[in-house]
C-alpha cells in the first residue's frame, strides 16, 4: 500500500483486520477513500487549470494542440503495437502526406487509419457502446486486416511475453455484455480518471479481437478523458515496460488497483503543468 495510508485512514486497518471474510471488499472500500484523498484533488485541479488554458487558447492554438497530440499519440500507440514508423515519419506522413518508402505499408496505412478515427471519436456525442466500439475497430482495419476488422475474435489467442492468458472466445460476449452493465452503473459514480482507466484495464482484459486491443483500449482512455473534460493520455512507447507491467500484474492478480495506481501516477506526471499554476 501506499506510504502515508494511516494516520487518519487507521480505523480502516483495523476494519481489515477484523473482518478477514470480507476483506477484498474492504480493502478496495479502504483503497478508494485514500484515492479520494490524496488523488483526487490533485485530477480536479488539473481539470481546473486545463479549463483555463483552453479558454486562454485563440481558436487556431486548440487546434495545433490537437494535432499534436494526434500525431504523438498515433506514434507511441502504434509503436507499442510493433510500428516500424518514427516520430518524424509518422508526422511527415499525417501532417505532409509524405510516405516513407522503406517502411512496412501495412503500418503507414494503419498509422492513417488510426488518425482518422481518434478525430473521429473526438466529435463523437453519443456514449460507448458495443456499436461504435466496432465501427472504430473495422475502420482502424478494414485495409490491413479486413478479416478481422470490426468482428469479435472466435479463436483464443495468447499476448506475446505477458503470463496473462485472455479469455476463451465463448466468453467474450457476455464479458462484453457485463462490461457496458458495469460502465452505466458506473459512469456517474466514479472519478473520471478513474473510470478512464478502470476502462482501459476491463476492456484490453477482455481482449475482445484478434488484433487491435489495446489500440482500441488507449483510445477509449481518451474518449472518457475528452467526454469529462479532463485533458487527454497518451502513454510514451519509451515509457511501455512499466504499462505492460502494470497491465500484467493486474490481470494475473486479478486486482485492479495496482493499473489504477501505475495510471493515477502518470496521469498527474504528464499533465503536472497544470498543478505549478
Amino acid at each position: 500500500m501506499d506510504p502515508g495510508c494511516c494516520g487518519k485512514n487507521y480505523p480502516y486497518i483495523l476494519i481489515l483486520l477484523e473482518n478477514p471474510e470480507n476483506i477484498e471488499e474492504l480493502k478496495r472500500s479502504f483503497l478508494r477513500k485514500i484515492y479520494e484523498e490524496k488523488w483526487h484533488p490533485l485530477l480536479n485541479k488539473i481539470k481546473e487549470g486545463f479549463s483555463r488554458e483552453l479558454r486562454r487558447m485563440p481558436r487556431s492554438s486548440k487546434v495545433k494542440e490537437i494535432e499534436t497530440f494526434a500525431i504523438r499519440f498515433t506514434y507511441d500507440t502504434q509503436r507499442i503495437e510493433g510500428s516500424k514508423l518514427t516520430l518524424r515519419e509518422t508526422a511527415n506522413l499525417l501532417e505532409k502526406g509524405i510516405t516513407p518508402g522503406d517502411k512496412p505499408i501495412t503500418d503507414v496505412k494503419e498509422a492513417e487509419a488510426h488518425k482518422e478515427v481518434f478525430y473521429e471519436m473526438l466529435n463523437y456525442k453519443k456514449d460507448l457502446s458495443l456499436q461504435i466500439i466496432l465501427y472504430w475497430h473495422r475502420k482502424m482495419f478494414q485495409e490491413t486486416k479486413p478479416g478481422i476488422a470490426g468482428r469479435l475474435r472466435e479463436h483464443q489467442i495468447a499476448i506475446a511475453g505477458s503470463k496473462f492468458m485472455p479469455p476463451f472466445p465463448a466468453e467474450i460476449y457476455p464479458l462484453i455484455r457485463e462490461f457496458f452493465r458495469w460502465y452505466e452503473n458506473n459512469k456517474v459514480k466514479l472519478h473520471p480518471v478513474e473510470l478512464a482507466a478502470l476502462v482501459h484495464l476491463k476492456f484490453v482484459t477482455i481482449h475482445p479481437f484478434a488484433d487491435g486491443n489495446g489500440r482500441i483500449s488507449r483510445l477509449l482512455v481518451n474518449f472518457v478523458l475528452m467526454k469529462h473534460g479532463y485533458p487527454m493520455f497518451n502513454i510514451p512507447y519509451e515509457g511501455r515496460n512499466s504499462y505492460y507491467n502494470a497491465l500484467e500484474r493486474s490481470q494475473t492478480k486479478g486486482i485492479e488497483n495496482v493499473f489504477l495506481r501505475w495510471f493515477m501516477r502518470r496521469y498527474i506526471k504528464e499533465h503536472k503543468r497544470y498543478l505549478e499554476e
